[in-house]
């Protein structure tokens, strides 16, 4: 993937600080452990909501000596763009995310994060979350290499931000508490679908932007990236078992398939994953 703009004027550089003295309690220990392994959880409800004091000194903007940086903030300005005109023809105005790096640990509108849960979206205040050393862990221990591969995690966790402004994720806030624990995955399932969907459909349309170009094998990187975080691969490979009723963010196949529609079709029509039998 290759980017000739700017970059976003929506990131923030919390790096500096080290991440601060951010608390991870309640007895979800298991679950970040678990949750580090892919990308993409709400972390409503799972965080520590512990209060914890936080001196990082965040910086608007990325280092122009920061080539990783800067390629997230690329990446990002090319989701504004995408979304810019996806949004005015519903006839809607989309209101841009803001982009958090950080170090170790981060205190969030919903709760306090480690770097263990990997890159993430808070509702609460409409940002991303992440720390850049997650892409050494999708490398070297999911094999999922590349740039696209990088860009697809960006993607990914915008598509969250799109749900929520279109009022996708109250599906899952209003079923919280209300359905059994089975049902609830079932539904996670569908919005993480939909995310991948939405990252696809952005890859698809950021093909027309004057500053993008898709290079040889990025979709292949994204689509061995999508196969890498499956539930069920991600379970074997934990614990030798695989458990369906458990999963949360869907198969490896249901991965690759719902980013590969999104891409192959870009019209946000098709990603209605919560009506789809096609899961």
């Amino acid at each position: 993937m290759q980017w000739f703009g700017k970059g976003s004027n929506n990131v923030e550089d919390g790096r500096s600080g080290g991440g601060g003295k951010t608390v991870l309690g309640g007895g979800i220990g298991i679950i970040i452990v678990v949750l580090g392994l892919f990308f993409g959880k709400d972390l409503s409800g799972l965080v520590s909501q512990i209060p914890a004091t936080d001196n990082t000194e965040v910086k608007q903007g990325v280092p122009q000596n920061d080539p990783q940086a800067q390629f997230v903030s690329g990446v990002l300005e090319s989701t504004e763009q995408v979304w810019d005109q996806e949004f005015k023809a519903m006839g809607k105005q989309y209101e841009y995310p803001k982009l958090r790096l950080f170090r170790q640990a981060v205190q969030t509108a919903c709760g306090n994060a480690s770097a263990n849960v990997g890159p993430f979206y808070c509702p609460g205040d409409q940002k991303v979350y992440i720390d850049l050393s997650f892409y050494d862990e999708l490398k070297n221990r999911f094999g999922a290499a590349g740039d696209f591969a990088q860009a697809y995690v960006i993607a990914h966790e915008v598509g969250h931000h799109v749900q929520n402004l279109l009022g996708i994720s109250e599906k899952l806030d209003q079923a919280r508490g209300q359905v059994s624990e089975k049902e609830y995955n079932r539904l996670s399932v569908k919005l993480e679908l939909q995310a991948d969907f939405f990252a696809g459909l952005w890859a698809h349309n950021a093909q027309n932007l004057k500053d993008f170009k898709l290079d040889e094998g990025d979709i292949e990187e994204a689509l061995t990236a999508a196969n890498a975080i499956g539930d069920d691969k991600l379970q074997k490979q934990a614990t030798g078992d695989v458990q369906p009723d458990s999963f949360t963010h869907g198969t490896s196949q249901q991965r690759m398939y719902w980013f590969k529609k999104g891409f192959e079709t870009g019209d946000i029509k098709q990603g209605d994953t919560f009506n789809s039998n096609n899961l």
